[in-house]
């Protein structure tokens, strides 16, 4: 039987306004078909978020209000098809690869219900591999940071144009595939199992750095933030 990583996976990012995915906008996002023995290919989209983009998240993604006015199209369009996308490739067996994926699937969320587009989980039940959630479980005692581009340099994936939603797209799914390639215990374990695995897995690790938030000086009220729900922040729950 070949294994989940032998097969195509999907890769899913969004570059956004901000870092709170209850209130801040897409302004980028990708969907990447990813392996499976056949070339890579996707579909990314540029969106007017309706709102003004801070130079905070310019000066990551690169991507300016008045660039996203002229060029992005409508959000609610964006939103829907970002949507249908994923959908579709759930549908057809992959599992959604997205770096920090809470952020993600949770920002889309929001945004599907702000336009009145009916919700990824209300389509689909997805399985979502996190590189960042699995990297912290096989290797949990590694020193150094484990943002995406230190993955990939961890990991000897290529990175080029960090913070375009498809470049990322692309190196989580490569992480991934990494992480299976070299434990093992991970490319033998289903994805149904290994999503559930992960739901654990990512509240534990949530949990630590709640704790480690609380008993800093100067970083208590940071504990106050520190969500443990993963792949997403259910719609109730934020509410």
């Amino acid at each position: 039987m070949t294994s989940w990583h032998r097969k195509p996976l999907c890769g899913f990012d969004i570059e956004s306004t901000g870092v709170d995915p209850e209130e801040d906008r897409i302004v980028t996002a990708s969907v990447v078909r990813y392996g499976g023995g056949a070339p890579n290919e996707g579909s990314s989209w540029l969106a007017d978020p309706g709102v003004e983009i801070p130079e905070e998240a310019t000066g990551v993604h690169g991507v300016t209000t008045e660039h996203a006015r002229a060029y992005g199209r409508p959000a609610a369009s964006v939103v829907e098809e970002v949507t249908t996308a994923l959908a579709l490739a759930v549908a057809a067996g992959q599992p959604v690869v997205a770096m920090n994926a809470q952020f993600d699937l949770t920002m889309l969320d929001r945004e599907a219900r702000r336009y009145g587009v009916r919700p990824l989980t209300e389509r689909v039940t997805p399985h979502v591999l996190d590189p960042r959630v699995l990297d912290k479980r096989v290797d949990r005692y590694r020193k150094g940071g484990r943002t995406l581009t230190d993955l990939c340099r961890h990991y000897v994936v290529q990175l080029d144009n960090a913070h375009t939603s498809d470049a990322d797209a692309t190196a989580a799914c490569a992480v991934v595939w990494k992480i299976a390639n070299r434990y093992r215990w991970i490319e033998r374990t289903p994805l149904g199992d290994l999503h559930a695995a992960q739901v654990e897995w990512a509240r534990e690790q949530a949990e630590g750095l709640r704790d480690y938030f609380a008993r800093t000086e100067g970083k208590e009220e940071w504990a106050l933030g520190v969500r443990l729900e993963w792949p997403l922040i259910p719609f109730w729950s934020a509410a």
